[in-house]
């Protein structure tokens, strides 16, 4: 099993607590991003650990404190990808202490195509790890 692979994917309707939260799977993950926006007119730049991913937000936990419906640029350092993968626009979705989700703003074609390639393997690795 891959050391950046968590347990398997949970629907958020089965995770307590989460149904106001983003609809649709997560994908475990564990790998590092920087996260930056605009703080009551202060740059704050913040660095993280992405939890989960879905193909509409991240979950992230984070060395900043951030706030809900604040906006985020992301530079996401996906596994096996020579530069961060650069996402202009997110949105704080929800926020409990340094743990936060993000709602993933339009993104290019690159990196919709980056980020179908990395879930279609997490979950091909999950189910491949599962019947061994």
């Amino acid at each position: 099993m891959h050391d950046h692979i968590a347990p398997p994917v949970t629907p958020v309707a089965e995770l307590p607590g989460q149904s106001d939260r983003r609809h649709g799977n997560r994908t475990p993950a564990v790998f590092s991003l920087l996260y930056s926006g605009m703080d009551n007119g202060q740059l704050l730049i913040g660095d993280g650990i992405v939890t989960n991913v879905s193909p509409g937000g991240v979950g992230i936990h984070g060395n900043r404190l951030v706030t809900p419906g604040m906006r985020l640029a992301l530079f996401v350092n996906l596994p096996g990808m020579e530069e961060p993968l650069c996402i202009a626009q997110s949105r704080v979705s929800w926020v409990a202490g340094r743990r936060f989700g993000v709602e993933l703003g339009l993104l290019k074609l690159e990196e919709r195509n980056h980020l179908r390639v990395f879930l279609w393997d997490r979950v091909t690795h999950l189910d491949h790890d599962r019947c061994i």
